[in-house]
Order: C-alpha cells, then structure tokens, then sequence
C-alpha cells in the first residue's frame, strides 16, 4: 500500500493532461463528452493520449487531484503549471460557475451505501452482497429500484433466490437504526469495488465518453487517432458499442442483427439484462416467438454472471460487424436522432 510521500509523488508526477484525464472521468461519460467538445484538434489529441494512457490511480490521489481543481476555481489566481491549464480548459468548457459546481459534486462528501450501490453493475455488485445474511440482503434490496434487485437477484443462486424472494415478501416495518446498520455493512462490502481508486482501462474510458458525446465527436477524434496511432484507436472502436447501447437499435435494425445471432447467445444475454434492452428485442420478435424465448429465460437455471456477460460481448461484436457492413446502424447516446 502507498504511504502519503509516494501518493504525493505520484500527484507531482501526472502530468496536467493526465490530471485533467483523471478529472474527466471521474466527473462522468457526458460531462467528459461536452468538455472535449470544446478542445481543438491539438487539446483534443493530448487528452486522447492521457486517457488511452490512463491506469490505477489510488482514491487518495484521485480526491487530491480533484480538490486541486476545485481550490484552482475559487482561486482568484489559479495554481501556475499543469494545474493552470487544466483550470482555464474546464472554465473555458463550462464556465466558472458550472465547473466550479460540477467540481464541488464531485467532491461533496461521502455518498450513501444505498446510493453508491445504484451505480455499480449488478453482475459487479451481487457477489459482494451475496456474502451478508439473507435477511441483511432483502432489506439491502428493499432500499433499490425493482429493476436494479431484480437484475442482482438474478445473480444469486436458485437457493438464495429463494430465500432472499421469502424475506422480502414478508418485510415489515424496519427500524431507522437497522438500516443504517445495514447501510453501514453495505459500505464496507462495497468497499473493494468502488474505494481502491480509480483503476480503469484507458482504451475503454475513451471510449465510454466518445459514446456519451455522438457521432461527431466520436469520428473527429477517432480519425485524428487514425493518423498519429492507428492501434489504438482501433481499440477504442472496439468498445465504442456495448450491449447496453443495443437498447436504442431500431427494430427494424434489431431484426436484421436477430437474423445473424444465435438465440443460444440471446437467451444467455437477457438472463441479466436491462428491461430497455429485453424490450428492445422482443419488440422485434413476433408475439410467438417473443412468448417462446420468455419462457426459455425463465427455465434457465442460475447462470455465471461471466457467461452471461460473455454472450452479451459477442452479441455487441456481432452488431459493431454489421454496422460496419452498413447492415443496421445503432444510435450512440447523445447524438441527435431525428431522421429527415
């Protein structure tokens, strides 16, 4: 584990693109899309860059980083060096009273077991929780949205399932005191997935806010890549269609990516998946078909939450294929979709 003089090392190391790379994603896909929006072509090459290069950043330097910023806005003169440039391209993006906003968000406290459990994958989520008591699970997910209990249930074992579905259904009322118990216990199983940093794949962060920021942002930055390192961006297109965005395919789109996938892999995919995305493809299934495959989920017993994610990565490859066969098109989030 680091001590605090390797940490302050590490801060008085990145250099002012990573600082501002690191920002970038820890305030969020659109907000990261909208200010590289506002970067020219040089600005925008040297963020590409420090977020391709972006690795393991423990939370200490990643909270330093951001308060860094946030004392740079309220500063009548900002920090010289690296930190300054990274204060004039926010301001310049957002202005100072949005950025100084979206910094002090950022930076606004610790966030509840609860809510930090509302951000994190249910595949990622359910083997932390599916270590507590069952009774400390059904009121864990008493406190969610039915669709994200749902979705973390679904990775449980049948045996769990079953216990956890009973718990709940016979919930009474529950007193203030043990839930913040329960919060408190959530916090700390939660704590390895979201409290060891920032710790990200750089390829897929890029590619996370070129999907947040459409099209055209996506195409300016990824043909500059073209140019100066063909490589990588080959591997943010890779990941710039995800399974998830597959709820935006029209369905007549969805037909065509129906008719070349196995409905081995469809079965496997919506085991675990949103309800956009299940309605995205059976609204383009025929009422028979649509009752069958609903059926052959429900007969699946409990699935590795890998198998499922496996199918659902080669579901979105096979998409990416046709797209760039000029099969179908998937519509990336942010992007204007009104047809003429």
């Amino acid at each position: 584990m680091m001590d605090e003089i390797d940490k302050e090392r590490l801060l008085a190391a990145l250099p002012s693109w990573q600082k501002i790379a690191v920002l970038m994603v820890a305030l969020g896909d659109d907000l990261a899309a909208e200010l590289m929006r506002q970067l020219d072509d040089g600005e925008a090459t040297q963020l590409t860059r420090a977020l391709v290069e972006l690795k393991r950043v423990p939370k200490d330097v990643q909270d330093r980083v951001i308060v860094e910023f946030e004392e740079a806005l309220k500063s009548e003169a900002p920090p010289s060096g690296g930190i300054d440039y990274a204060h004039q391209v926010l301001v310049r993006a957002l202005g100072a009273e949005r950025a100084e906003a979206m910094i002090e968000r950022a930076v606004g406290g610790e966030t509840s077991g609860f809510a930090r459990l509302r951000e994190i994958d249910p595949a990622l989520a359910a083997p932390h929780i599916a270590k507590e008591h069952p009774q400390t699970i059904a009121l864990i997910l008493s406190q969610l949205e039915a669709e994200q209990a749902a979705s973390i249930l679904m990775h449980f074992s049948a045996a769990i399932q079953s216990e956890v579905a009973h718990r709940i259904a016979t919930l009474g009322p529950v007193d203030p005191v043990v839930l913040e118990e329960v919060e408190e216990s959530l916090n700390e199983a939660l704590e390895g997935t979201l409290g060891s940093g920032l710790a990200v794949e750089g390829s897929a962060a890029l590619a996370a806010i070129l999907n947040a920021g459409g099209s055209m942002l996506e195409r300016g930055i990824l043909e500059r890549m073209d140019h100066q390192d063909p490589e990588i961006a080959e591997s943010v297109r890779r990941r710039m269609l995800v399974f998830a965005d597959l709820a935006r395919l029209p369905s007549a789109d969805m037909q065509v990516l129906l008719g070349h996938v196995g409905m081995d892999d469809v079965r496997l995919a919506l085991r675990a998946a949103d309800k956009q995305v299940r309605d995205a493809f059976f609204g383009a299934m025929t009422q028979r078909r649509r009752a069958r495959l609903a059926e052959d989920i429900d007969a699946l017993g409990p699935t590795r939450a890998e198998e499922v994610r496996a199918a659902q990565d080669r579901i979105a490859g096979l998409a990416r294929e046709l797209e760039e066969r000029k099969m179908l098109r998937v519509p990336r989030s942010g992007e204007d979709e009104t047809y003429v």
